[in-house]
């Protein structure tokens, strides 16, 4: 089932006083919510009988609950709320590759399980993302893995370099920059 695509307005004042109060919240809340910051509905697709749910949230406590925003109704008639939710115990286990995966939304949620919900967009920008991927690997212009010196002669980042005379370099004399003949 494809994802809801239903967005609103956090309501930063009640997220942050939902967020400092809370056990298992965060240490500073403005850091956690924006003043402008949207959510997206992460819900499979609903009618509008169902609320609309977005995480803000995952609380440090070992109740597993979580900061939800829910919302119903459009423009003048949207009413938001803030809940302490349980997770949803389902698990979908898949006996192939024995791997278990949990439901990402809140017990008693509408609609199916997060296993079950596709993201289009999210799936959109994990294909381009690795189309370019392997557009760079093709033509060689692929970023050095993370953790490997850079080849003698290439640049390490803006302003240094690390070829033949290069400043530091205990086999090469320090030289000055010039364009001076």
């Amino acid at each position: 089932m494809l994802q809801c695509t239903a967005v609103t307005h956090v309501p930063y004042a009640e997220a942050l006083l939902a967020l400092a109060t809370m056990e298992g919240g965060p240490e500073h809340p403005p850091d956690a919510v924006e003043p402008e910051e949207f959510v997206l509905c992460e819900l499979g697709d609903h009618d509008e009988s169902a609320e609309h749910a977005g995480h803000l949230w995952t609380a440090d406590t070992p109740d597993d609950q979580d900061l939800w925003l829910l919302w119903s109704g459009t423009g003048a008639h949207r009413v938001h709320r803030l809940g302490m939710l349980r997770l949803c115990p389902a698990v979908l286990r898949e006996l192939a590759t024995r791997t278990v995966t949990t439901c990402a939304f809140f017990d008693h949620h509408p609609g199916p399980h997060s296993f079950s919900v596709t993201d289009p967009l999210g799936d959109l920008i994990a294909a381009h993302v690795h189309s370019e991927v392997r557009r760079l690997i093709s033509e060689g212009d692929a970023p050095d893995a993370p953790g490997e010196p850079d080849a003698p002669g290439t640049p390490d980042a803006p302003g240094t370099f690390n070829g033949p005379g290069a400043p530091g370099r205990p086999d090469t004399p320090d030289v000055p920059d010039t364009d001076a003949p």
